[in-house]
């Protein structure tokens, strides 16, 4: 049963916007798909009280924020979504919980120093290449100085860089109605679905 997190500690990167589409598409490849929040602002479990009825069914992990635990039998796909500032104890739990963790950053001086500290926090803790861990560039306008800055940056890394989501408001409505990526006709969504082939190769690997 894999189970992916979604984690960096700065807030605001977009991690809910990732963990729900990530969930979104495993709904989409049939799977019994569990989404859990142990962000205080719960913005995961608000989604899904606005998912509509006849969409894929996506269930709720009842997490208690100060205890990750092994997800509810019957489940075959998990995606947590996590807090900023996490660290600690609290990091280690969720890494022996990982078999991917997902890194949303933006192309924000302050993003990617922050990030860089949490990269090698999460390195520490890693064991024999284990939890995989894959960057997600979010909110990316390619022809940006901060974006030339934020390739620079992962280059660096020796970490993949597994997509580079633009700016639109198809994720804020979408996510306004309970709804991803992959709940809708693909012809709505192209460009950003075509953004997200990498990261759905890496889901499934």
């Amino acid at each position: 049963m894999p189970v992916v997190i979604i984690a960096n500690p700065k807030g605001g990167v977009g991690k809910s916007t990732l963990a729900t589409n990530v969930a979104g598409y495993f709904a989409a490849q049939g799977h019994a798909v569990m989404l859990g929040d142990i962000d205080r602002q719960q913005s995961s479990r608000l989604w899904l009280g606005l998912r509509p009825g006849a969409a894929r069914t996506i269930a709720s992990w009842d997490v208690a924020r100060e205890e990750v635990v092994r997800p509810p039998k019957g489940t075959t796909h998990v995606v947590l979504d996590t807090p900023a500032g996490l660290h600690g104890k609290r990091l280690k739990d969720v890494l022996r919980l990982a078999d991917k963790v997902l890194v949303p950053l933006q192309a924000s001086i302050f993003d990617i120093y922050a990030t860089r500290e949490f990269l090698d926090q999460v390195s520490e803790q890693r064991q024999g290449g284990k939890p995989a861990v894959g960057l997600v560039g979010m909110r990316v306008d390619e022809r940006t100085i901060a974006a030339d800055q934020l390739q620079h940056f992962v280059a660096s890394l020796g970490l993949p860089v597994i997509g580079m989501l633009r700016q639109t408001q198809n994720y804020v409505h979408l996510a306004a109605r309970g709804l991803t990526l992959f709940d809708v006709a693909p012809g709505r969504v192209e460009r950003d679905l075509e953004q997200w082939h990498g990261i759905r190769e890496w889901l499934e690997r």
